[in-house]
């Protein structure tokens, strides 16, 4: 994830520098009269449901479908959907998805790993080969890791299987109804928003200039780019974009099920295109995937039950720290002040060493999470937090000795259900392939597996990489409290932390704590085998006060200006009367709209 940057470095940059340089004069915003006076705007109420997304067209064709009679599940799938087609520079059908349901009639929250696989007819030695021979061929000089573009980063796309899931087991409505919205724009076409514009063109330039990666460009230039008489350029802020492959691949699965993506015509057309360009996935590895139900883990914190789903994702890194920070009195310390900050940087240090060395798909590597998120282990790891000076050698520790892991939405519906879901291609849009007519493209997840031999996270066929991608729920006195995200690579679980901190602790609203400046470290040990890097870097928004960030340097921490890559977070929290509090991140184009 360090390396993450090298490539995408460019389009952040350039989205910073737009945006720093977006100024009127010597006018700035406007005065707040009520809430924090740097809040964007105050919590979305409403009675009888909610959708939180990152798309307002998305969040609103969502609670369409609510209105309809569907559920939660049912809102969240067409909001998935949509956002697929409306923002592929961050997800679609290409790639993979993570969710947790509360359901108000167990009373229980259900989580599901819909993570693809790797191609069962590539092993280790092969990969290892065809990842020197990508580099040689593009004119690179061979790497230790997976290139993030081409066909070798590509596992099998599990958001499909994943919706017909959630919908088989909590689904209200036809799934026809449930994709229709996105059918319909992705026929008649939408306006492109801000942010995804800037994205989007920083993506394509991206494929342009390292295209020797990528085996064929066409269909992603084809399916991207508005025809202009010169080549095509990506849609500009306020175009209208169409793309009727999409539509064409959704009707099938409208029609067709879930079969008709992993056994049936897209699985066959997938198939054929690659044995066409020489990539390795087959028409095996779609008809043998297959997601799965699992528990959420879950640890309480200050009263709090905050649940997060097991690896292959990085979700229990969130856990981890939260168990950590249990022994620091952060309210007092104060939101913002040197001693927190500290407090959780280092939580956040130690944590990732135990993510890069543990976790991996559990069907090939047992992760001692049981040890890894006990009150033992966290008092041990504990002792190497100073808060005067940053820890100069953290590690992974040994949990054993105590025992014998995008684009985030939620919704909420009338009868309680909330789903808290992410989806993603990984990697901005993804790998820069496309399969004929298909209209969406592959992720390149698999750019996070390590080639080292040992590792937990080795490549293997048909293994599952380690994940970024979390959601999260919040329960309180066994009653649901929040359902919330943050997307963005490894800044999610410190997303996760400094949200929940915000409002635990330091008593922000749902809204509030998503405005608040944030941090984001970077430097630590690698679940692809990268090792650490020392204390590392810390980048801290501009929020931050200028004294705290002096005193953190002379802690021993390398402070430097954010870059743009701080997460994208939504959430609805549940009152105890009822009513759904909605919260959108302001730092995206996204919306909340209840009913």
């Amino acid at each position: 994830m360090t390396r993450a940057w090298a490539i995408c470095g460019a389009i952040l940059i350039m989205a910073t520098t737009i945006i720093s340089n977006t100024a009127f004069g010597q006018i700035a915003r406007g005065d707040r009269y009520s809430g924090a006076p740097w809040a964007t705007r105050s919590p979305v109420l409403a009675e009888h449901g909610m959708v939180a997304s990152e798309q307002p067209l998305a969040s609103e064709l969502a609670v369409e479908v609510l209105k309809k009679g569907g559920s939660a599940v049912d809102a969240a799938i067409a909001a998935n959907a949509a956002i697929g087609l409306m923002q592929p520079v961050l997800n679609g059908m290409g790639g993979d998805l993570f969710a947790i349901v509360y359901d108000p009639k167990t009373h229980k929250l259900y989580g599901y790993n819909g993570s693809g696989r790797s191609a069962l007819g590539r092993d280790l030695a092969r990969m290892r080969r065809e990842v020197e021979v990508a580099y040689r061929k593009a004119g690179m000089k061979p790497q230790d890791h997976i290139p993030s573009m081409g066909s070798l980063p590509i596992t099998v796309p599990g958001t499909v299987d994943a919706w017909f899931a959630l919908h088989d087991k909590f689904g209200k409505l036809p799934m026809k109804d449930d994709l229709a919205g996105a059918i319909h724009y992705a026929t008649v076409g939408f306006p492109v928003t801000q942010l995804i514009a800037l994205y989007w063109k920083g993506n394509m330039a991206a494929f342009e200039k390292n295209k020797a990666l990528i085996e064929e460009l066409d269909n992603a230039r084809h399916t991207y780019l508005i025809a202009d008489g010169h080549g095509g350029h990506a849609p500009a802020e306020g175009e209208i974009f169409k793309n009727p492959d999409l539509a064409r691949t959704l009707s099938m699965l409208a029609e067709g099920g879930r079969d008709a993506f992993y056994k049936g015509p897209i699985a066959h057309t997938i198939d054929a295109y690659f044995k066409r360009i020489g990539g390795d996935l087959r028409y095996e590895d779609f008809a043998r995937h297959h997601g799965e139900w699992v528990e959420p883990l879950s640890v309480n914190y200050r009263g709090y039950d905050v649940f997060e789903l097991p690896p292959n994702g990085q979700g229990a890194a969130v856990l981890q720290m939260l168990q950590l920070l249990k022994g620091f009195d952060l309210k007092k310390m104060g939101a913002g002040s040197a001693d927190a900050l500290t407090a959780m940087l280092e939580a956040k240090r130690l944590a990732y060493e135990d993510l890069a060395k543990w976790y991996a798909d559990p069907a090939f590597v047992h992760a001692p999470m049981k040890g890894l998120l006990s009150d033992a282990y966290a008092g041990e790891r504990r002792k190497l937090i100073d808060l005067s000076h940053a820890n100069p050698n953290v590690g992974p520790g040994d949990p054993r000795l105590h025992d014998g892991d995008t684009i985030y939405l939620t919704a909420a519906d009338k009868d309680g259900m909330m789903v808290s879901l992410i989806q993603s291609n990984y990697r901005g849009m993804g790998s820069g392939l496309v399969a004929d007519g298909l209209g969406f493209m592959f992720q390149d997840r698999g750019e996070l597996y390590s080639l080292r031999d040992g590792d937990a996270n080795v490549y293997a066929p048909g293994k599952r990489p380690f994940h970024t991608i979390i959601p999260a729920f919040v329960m309180k006195d066994g009653k649901p409290f929040m359902s919330f995200g943050l997307m963005g690579g490894d800044m999610q679980p410190q997303g996760h932390v400094q949200v929940l901190t915000d409002i635990i602790d330091f008593g922000m609203n749902v809204q509030e704590a998503g405005d608040a400046a944030r941090w984001r470290h970077f430097g630590g040990a690698e679940p692809t085998g990268e090792p650490s890097t020392g204390i590392g870097t810390v980048e801290m928004e501009s929020g931050f006060d200028p004294a705290v960030k002096e005193e953190l340097a002379r802690r021993g921490y390398k402070i430097v200006p954010g870059t743009g890559g701080f997460g994208g977070y939504q959430a609805i929290m549940r009152a105890p009367n009822g009513i759904y509090w909605g919260a959108s991140e302001m730092r995206k184009d996204g919306e909340v709209i209840g009913y």
